[in-house]
């Protein structure tokens, strides 16, 4: 059951399983008791979204070097125990459980979840191509 890295707000696809939300905040003029049912996310999961400053640094990038260098930040506060451990979970869970993990941004290729998917390929993780 390989987990999937997905645009939070679109519609699940079928055996997605539960979809977890990487995001610093939840989704603006959204009551927390209709997340799940408009398809944002079951569970809120901060713990693997940028810091301010770090996803900041991600909006404000323009050249692949800028973009490069919100990667490396962004790694290494993914580096840090709580952030590793997460993943190093979710990774072996993605072998038993149907999952989902994502973001609101539109292009993965300019957004943190590309970077959670190569960190749980890394990993172990089986991932829905």
């Amino acid at each position: 059951m390989p987990i999937r890295i997905v645009r939070l707000g679109t519609p699940r696809t079928p055996g997605e399983g539960l979809r977890i939300g990487t995001v610093r905040r939840p989704p603006r003029g959204v009551p927390k008791e209709q997340f799940a049912a408009q398809d944002w996310y079951d569970v809120w999961y901060p713990n693997l979204a940028p810091s301010v400053e770090t996803m900041k640094q991600a909006q404000e990038a323009k050249t692949p070097a800028e973009w490069n260098a919100f990667v490396r930040k962004f790694r290494s506060e993914m580096n840090a125990a709580d952030a590793s451990r997460s993943l190093d979970l979710l990774a072996a869970l993605s072998h038993t459980a149907a999952m989902s993990m994502g973001c609101y941004c539109e292009n993965e290729d300019h957004c943190h979840r590309s970077v959670l998917r190569a960190l749980l390929a890394e990993r172990g993780a089986d991932i829905a191509s």
